[in-house]
């Protein structure tokens, strides 16, 4: 059975690799670092030799692209592995057009454009470069729902984890706590392997893992340090 590293020290010892076919929910509320926590789960996929797969509805596809090379060491020698599906800048009404990399689709509601770019993206990688191990991930779930009704979410992600399942990949889904009401929750939770729970108490951030080991483990305070996540197990 295909097994991934998690990418994030110490959590990651605590788990062991994460098997294939595994969607995993990432909640947490603003500003806890969720965005930092999810780039270095991807980067660890593509020092891996995997590819990644990642939409953004928060930042444009040069912004995501930014932050990899300005802050890991060695990605570019894995770009030709990455490939960003940009919700974001045909919104602002920025004239940029496709490029090897990135895939522009209209807005976080056009569903259809991004399955479009993930079917593209997976075609690329799994057929045409034969790499049969992969991660995708979507920041954020959040910004979906807002513009969007639950039921053509679900039905939208009821595909794609299905895709997931199917490729042995992994899949990681950002959503932020305390926006959606729990109906919402519930619904979306439905279609998820394990959890990756984030709460702040006191101004201190902690981190559990539900789902991907044979127990939950319990709480482990972290901080974020400029692009590194540090967890005190």
């Amino acid at each position: 059975m295909t097994g991934y590293k998690l990418g994030i020290n110490g959590l990651g010892d605590v788990i062991g690799d994460i098997k294939g076919g595994t969607n995993i929910l990432l909640i947490g509320p603003p500003m806890c670092g969720k965005n930092i926590i999810l780039n270095n789960i991807m980067f660890q996929g593509l020092s891996d030799g995997e590819f990644a797969v990642f939409i953004t509805t928060a930042e444009s596809g040069e912004n995501i692209i930014n932050w990899f090379t300005e802050n890991k060491k060695g990605v570019e020698d894995h770009m030709d592995q990455f490939g960003v599906i940009d919700c974001v800048s045909k919104t602002l009404g920025l004239n940029v057009g496709d490029t090897q990399t990135i895939k522009r689709v209209s807005s976080p509601v056009n569903l259809t454009g991004i399955s479009v770019g993930i079917t593209s993206f997976f075609e690329d990688f799994w057929m045409k470069k034969e790499i049969h191990k992969a991660r995708m991930c979507i920041d954020s779930l959040s910004t979906m729902l807002m513009y969007s009704n639950i039921q053509t979410v679900f039905r939208f992600l009821h595909v794609h984890s299905r895709r997931i399942k199917t490729a042995d990949a992994i899949g990681i889904y950002i959503v932020e706590s305390g926006m959606h009401d729990e109906q919402t929750i519930v619904t979306v939770k439905q279609l998820f392997d394990g959890v990756l729970e984030i709460k702040n108490e006191e101004d201190n951030l902690f981190i559990r893992a539900l789902g991907l080991s044979p127990k939950p483990t319990k709480w482990f305070g972290y901080e974020i340090d400029g692009a590194e996540v540090i967890v005190e197990v």
